[in-house]
């Protein structure tokens, strides 16, 4: 990754990030759901100027490596991505209204983890890239860290 300006920073951050849909149902199975929450999340990231280095939308969470200046915090843009596309994602499919009564999408918490040192952001872009490969279970976010 290659360094970046803004008028007050230069900078080099890339965080995974992963969140779930409330109660961890699985909304994307139904692919027209899950390729329309992957647009509309680079479309939030393009406006909010995060960028998306990785993303998997999966049955019942979403993967993402992002870049983003320091100026916001991880919680600020976990929570520009999940309202708005919620919020979206609501707007364009009233079926899943239904299904989350109180009005959430998406779970309230999110994992998060600062890619460098040991945890190299080619590790964690391979991790996404075969994610749907690897075995489920407890230990899915266990990556396989070199040396």
């Amino acid at each position: 990754m290659t360094l970046k300006r803004t008028s007050h920073s230069v900078y080099d951050c890339a965080y995974h990030l992963v969140w779930c849909p409330k109660y961890r149902k699985d909304i994307f199975e139904r692919p027209e759901i899950r390729e329309r929450a992957g647009k509309m999340i680079q479309e939030i990231c393009g406006a909010y100027d995060i960028e998306i280095l990785e993303m998997e939308v999966m049955e019942e969470h979403v993967h993402l490596l992002v870049s983003f200046p320091p100026s916001r915090s991880i919680g600020e843009v976990v929570r520009i991505i999940k309202s708005n596309s919620g919020r979206g994602l609501f707007r364009e499919f009233p079926s899943l209204k239904k299904r989350f009564w109180g009005g959430e999408l998406w779970e309230d918490g999110y994992f998060a983890r600062t890619v460098g040192d040991r945890v190299t952001r080619d590790i964690i872009q391979n991790y996404i890239v075969h994610h749907r490969d690897l075995e489920q279970g407890p230990a899915q976010l266990v990556l396989k860290l070199r040396g």
